[in-house]
């Protein structure tokens, strides 16, 4: 495990899966990484808006009912009474309605910070967005960044070979020892393969949601 091979690997799978995509397609991810964009106001929203939504669910659901939102979104505006009777969350509405409603604003304020820390405590301030999410936002912004969700955390304890590290392992607070063990694996992955680490970042974590990791011992499924 952790190199470039098994990297690739898994890559191949997943494209084979047709499971090769979050919010955009592993190519665009790349892409964009490679190659960061300034997105208008209406595109930073949308990305805001789905990181919300994605919260608690697969990806597959987060894409349709984000596809809902937005199309409702673009015909009435952020009507929240419109949104709550399509998705029963009051928090996520409120949220998707103050952002959509100040994306001018929120989208400039974002792109006027020249130091990518600022960038990320920048959305992690966001509504409902919080610092985990905030690196999940900031990578489909097109920041090289990793998203430290409990799938990167468990492979970064595995890792570190440190099966002590596992009782430290939260996915609302993050430990500085476990992070340390995510950032040395990410380190040697860059190395391994040139690509970018928010990139090999989608990979893993993909493959670890959908179990293809552990399914590598017996070679693809598909």
């Amino acid at each position: 495990m952790f190199t470039s091979d098994w990297f690739f690997e898994l890559d191949k799978c997943l494209r084979e899966m047709g499971l090769d995509s979050d919010a955009q397609s592993f190519d665009e991810i790349k892409e964009n990484l490679s190659h960061r964009k300034i997105l208008s106001s209406d595109a930073f929203a949308e990305n805001c808006i789905y990181v919300i939504l994605a919260g608690g669910f697969s990806q597959k659901t987060a894409k349709k009912i984000h596809a809902e939102i937005m199309r409702y979104i673009r015909d009435n505006g952020a009507d929240f009474d419109g949104l709550f009777a399509m998705f029963h969350n009051k928090n996520k509405i409120n949220a998707i309605c103050k952002i959509w409603n100040m994306r001018d604003e929120l989208c400039r304020g974002y792109y006027a910070l020249d130091n990518l820390d600022a960038r990320i405590n920048y959305l992690s301030k966001l509504p409902h967005i919080g610092k985990i999410t905030a690196n999940h936002l900031a990578r489909n912004l097109g920041e090289d960044v990793v998203k430290y969700d409990i799938w990167i955390q468990r492979l970064g304890v595995l890792y570190a070979q440190n099966p002590a590290l596992a009782e430290k392992i939260d996915n609302k607070k993050l430990c500085s020892d476990i992070k340390c063990a995510c950032d040395a694996m990410f380190d040697l992955l860059v190395r391994e393969t040139g690509l970018p680490r928010g990139y090999i970042d989608v990979v893993l974590w993909k493959s670890s949601q959908v179990g293809l990791i552990k399914e590598l011992k017996h070679g693809c499924k598909n």
